[in-house]
């Protein structure tokens, strides 16, 4: 009796252990000194309270890997190891870029002794660093009488990306980038002041004609993928530390942790539930209609918000009844997370798409579509008398009644 207690114990444990792996996202943390661990502590154990799975590795691990069989190990990447002149295993900037294809999620922090393969990572996502020994100066807004302990506010207007308004400036130490102005995709989310710009690092190191000026000097990017992988990309790494994290003149905790929830998916995801297309009035979707037919749709959207899937609360949500280019463009109200609206089919048949090609900055790019049949009106749904063809209907009687009295005169009238 006993070993069966203990086999039903171990059978729990073990389908919740399963049950457990099965839900949370396994990231892989590269680091390029076990240090970090404690100096970043505090965001880590942020990432871990909102459900990630952390697996620490040396980046130079000979044994580290992306992918098994060609499928994705990981669901996340965090690079914290900046001066990485190489990666270990099979690891390099093309391995992250397959990554991201494959639908991983990559957060890449720098420092002014920037390697090779972050900076031609960055290239492939749409970012250019500045050359290693650089960094990011102020002269106005910066902390502590550190002139490259930059100070901004100067972050894009997304809540679900920035954690809402800073009441406190971000601090940045590291080394600045320049957004690829040809990628639609690429996102500055935090930029310096108008009094920024880049520089040698070291006193009295000369350096070359600057990267970037003011509000061109991007301290933090991000790239939400075609097929929603996401990509975060900042010059500093000291800006996840606990220093700057409990900086009292500091909004680091606020940024960074919406920041990295974000691009890992906790925040600004949406998914969609079946869409349902029907007659008003019908409770069964049809795959065929005909022109002129009133029908309603119903597209039902969901928001993850602190781990649990609500109802979407957007309002600019569109839809399109397609064929080939779009005969209706309408939007969408939203009822409790419905996204619904009753509109006229247009007179012209022909096979047809109802479409949604939702792409709000910051959120998961939705597309939804489904194919009907629009057909003409069969001979017994026309009306018995067209009122237009009056005219043509009195032609027609004229003629007879005409044909009528000339045969009448003509056979009965006697010259």
């Amino acid at each position: 009796m006993t070993m069966m207690r203990v086999a039903v114990v171990l059978s729990v444990l073990l389908l919740g252990c399963m049950a457990f792996s099965a839900s949370a996202q396994r990231t892989l943390v590269l680091l390029d000194s076990a240090s970090t661990r404690e100096t970043h502590s505090h965001f880590f154990s942020r990432l871990s309270d909102a459900g990630l799975s952390l697996k620490y590795v040396q980046a130079d691990s000979a044994s580290l890997n992306l992918h098994r069989y060609g499928e994705r190990l990981f669901d996340n990447v965090i690079v914290f190891s900046p001066s990485v002149e190489q990666f270990g295993g099979s690891v390099s900037a093309e391995e992250m870029v397959d990554f991201v294809d494959n639908g991983g999620n990559v957060l890449v922090a720098g420092s002014e002794d920037i390697g090779a393969p972050l900076r031609d990572f960055a290239s492939e996502v749409g970012f250019e660093f500045d050359e290693a020994g650089n960094a990011v100066i102020d002269h106005v807004s910066h902390a502590d009488d550190d002139h490259t302990l930059v100070a901004s506010t100067n972050v894009v207007d997304v809540e679900v990306m920035t954690g809402g308004a800073l009441k406190k400036p971000v601090l940045f130490r590291g080394v600045g980038m320049i957004a690829d102005d040809a990628n639609p995709l690429a996102v500055s989310v935090l930029r310096a002041s108008s009094t920024a710009y880049t520089g040698a690092a070291a006193a009295g190191r000369s350096a070359d004609e600057p990267l970037a000026l003011g509000g061109d000097v991007v301290l933090a990017g991000a790239m939400q993928a075609r097929n929603n992988a996401r990509v975060v990309l900042t010059g500093s790494i000291d800006m996840f530390s606990n220093e700057l994290i409990f900086h009292d003149n500091a909004a680091n905790e606020q940024f960074v942790e919406a920041l990295a929830l974000w691009c890992f998916q906790e925040r600004g995801q949406l998914r969609t539930r079946p869409a349902l297309h029907r007659l008003v009035g019908n409770n069964e979707s049809s795959h065929e209609y005909t022109i002129t037919d009133e029908v309603e749709y119903f597209l039902p959207i969901e928001e993850k918000v602190n781990g649990e899937w609500v109802p979407y609360t957007g309002n600019d949500v569109q839809l399109e009844f397609v064929r080939i280019d779009p005969f209706v463009r309408t939007p969408l109200k939203n009822v409790d997370g419905v996204q619904q609206v009753t509109f006229t089919l247009p007179d012209v048949y022909g096979v047809f798409q109802f479409r949604v090609d939702y792409n709000r900055l910051g959120y998961t790019h939705i597309y939804n579509t489904q194919q009907v049949s629009v057909r003409p009106l069969r001979h017994t749904q026309y009306e018995r008398f067209i009122s237009t063809a009056y005219p043509y209907y009195a032609n027609a009687f004229s003629m007879m009644a005409a044909l009528f009295l000339f045969s009448f005169v003509f056979l009965h009238h006697r010259p």
